[in-house]
């Protein structure tokens, strides 16, 4: 019976994790109406760096440290695929960015096996397949090729599945605070960075990061601020589910946030997905799930 609240309990933290989530992609859509996608992803990691920042005054690091580069490069992608997962939030449906996202456990288990020499089942591989032929499914590409959204959406699962595969070997030589905090350092420093080199640059094709800094007004401040908590709320749940249960069982659930991410996109005006994306939705997250379960 203990075994089975256990499960329930985590089960219910990873389903209200993913319903705020969806939501703080709404409010990320919401925002992004008055500023770019980069300011997005500023406001997004500034918030994280401020908790983060005060765990860490309150109780110190304890690494023994030795993977610098490890470290950058765990917050670089995570910083890189961020932007491409805001910018598409803020131009395709909330349902469509968030499945892309979703696909990072298949690149994660092709990463693993091809860095960390883990063992990849014939199951695993049937998974990874099925999730390439919902991708096709979703993008649908024409003769030219990829648009610059499915480019992107793909980019936003790589890159994270990148930066997950990292924190693996990570975890063995940094706390895991010192984890996020390369991540949330990166994703709030390297907005500054482009801020100031954006007004020279004329590249249209990289629209997705670079960008004008705009003092958020009127209500554009509780878009920024609502984001800020869901995301921190969302990452917490995340953790105490994964605390509670299997990650397979967890890692499952986790798919209900395309549903949500759908419905609300749905609220503020996304249309209803077409037969091929949702056969493309349906493929990935039935790959993600049989991923999630080998693990």
């Amino acid at each position: 019976m203990e075994k089975i609240l256990k499960i329930n309990k985590g089960v219910l933290y990873m389903l209200i994790a993913s319903f705020t989530f969806a939501i703080m992609g709404a409010f990320a859509k919401l925002a992004s109406e008055s500023m770019s996608s980069l300011e997005v992803v500023f406001f997004r990691n500034i918030a994280g760096v401020i908790l983060v920042g005060i765990a860490i005054y309150r109780k110190p690091l304890t690494s023994k440290g030795g993977k610098p580069l490890l470290l950058f490069f765990r917050g670089f992608m995570g910083f890189t695929a961020l932007l491409a997962f805001f910018y598409n939030i803020a131009n395709i449906p909330l349902g469509d960015a968030m499945t892309y996202s979703k696909t990072s456990p298949i690149f994660t288990a092709i990463f693993a096996w091809i860095f960390l020499q883990e063992k990849l089942s014939v199951k695993g591989w049937g998974a990874i397949g099925l999730g390439f032929i919902g991708i096709i499914f979703i993008t649908q590409p024409t003769g030219v090729g990829f648009s610059k959204y499915d480019l992107l959406g793909i980019f936003s699962g790589v890159g994270a599945a990148l930066a997950y595969t990292s924190i693996r070997e990570l975890k063995n030589y940094y706390d895991t605070r010192a984890i996020v905090l390369s991540f949330m350092g990166v994703g709030t420093l390297g907005p500054v960075v482009l801020f100031l080199i954006s007004p020279y640059l004329n590249m249209p094709e990289l629209d997705f990061m670079l960008g004008e800094f705009v003092m958020p007004q009127g209500v554009v401040w509780l878009y920024v601020l609502a984001m800020g908590i869901l995301a921190t709320i969302s990452q917490l749940l995340m953790t105490k589910a994964y605390g509670y249960t299997k990650a397979g069982i967890v890692g499952t659930v986790s798919y209900s946030n395309i549903i949500f991410s759908i419905c609300v996109g749905m609220l503020l005006g996304d249309a209803f997905p077409s037969m091929s994306t949702t056969i493309g939705i349906s493929l990935i997250v039935i790959a993600g799930i049989m991923v999630a379960r080998s693990k």
